[in-house]
């Protein structure tokens, strides 16, 4: 019998909930503004924010200069970003990205046993550091279709400091 009276009580409860819903719905009517409170303005030109990101590849300034006042210390800094995806040993396995040792004037996508995005493989020439800089702004704008997941590191100084010390880890 008491089981009989909570169920009843949870049902009622239910309906009661059900119908207060359906009131407040039919009493209440929401005024929607006829004008947006903030306008985005788009380009009639038909030019598109993905031709002005190309461009930032153009307007990027030189590396070389950057790299004789780079900090090696910063830039074996900067790459504990990288470290979870990537080693830095010679002879160190693939992760989730292919080893840096060597990279500095590699072939792109020459890594045995690591499987590129065919975006990757498909990009051609070495990684000189004026390639690696351009990678290193925003990683998924140079080679769309990459599989590496990394927002790229906006100030020059530091892409310069992790390339020199990139540079250092070779034979």
């Amino acid at each position: 019998m008491e089981t009989n009276k909570i169920l009843g009580a949870i049902i009622l409860a239910l309906l009661l909930a059900a119908a207060f819903s359906k009131i407040a719905d039919l009493t209440v009517h929401p005024e929607f503004p006829k004008e947006l409170a903030y306008k985005i303005e788009i380009p009639e030109d038909g030019s598109s924010s993905a031709q002005e990101e190309v461009n930032i590849f153009e307007v990027l300034p030189e590396i070389t200069p950057l790299l004789a006042s780079a900090d090696m210390a910063n830039g074996e800094k900067l790459f504990k970003k990288c470290a979870s995806c990537h080693t830095y040993q010679k002879g160190g396995e693939n992760k989730a990205g292919p080893a840096m040792w060597g990279i500095v004037n590699r072939s792109k996508a020459s890594v045995d046993g690591f499987a590129y995005s065919g975006a990757l493989a498909n990009f051609g020439g070495d990684w000189s550091v004026e390639e690696l800089n351009r990678f290193l702004l925003k990683p998924k704008k140079y080679v769309t279709g990459t599989k590496m997941n990394f927002n790229g590191l906006k100030k020059d100084q530091d892409r310069a400091d992790l390339i020199k010390w990139l540079n250092s880890l070779s034979d």
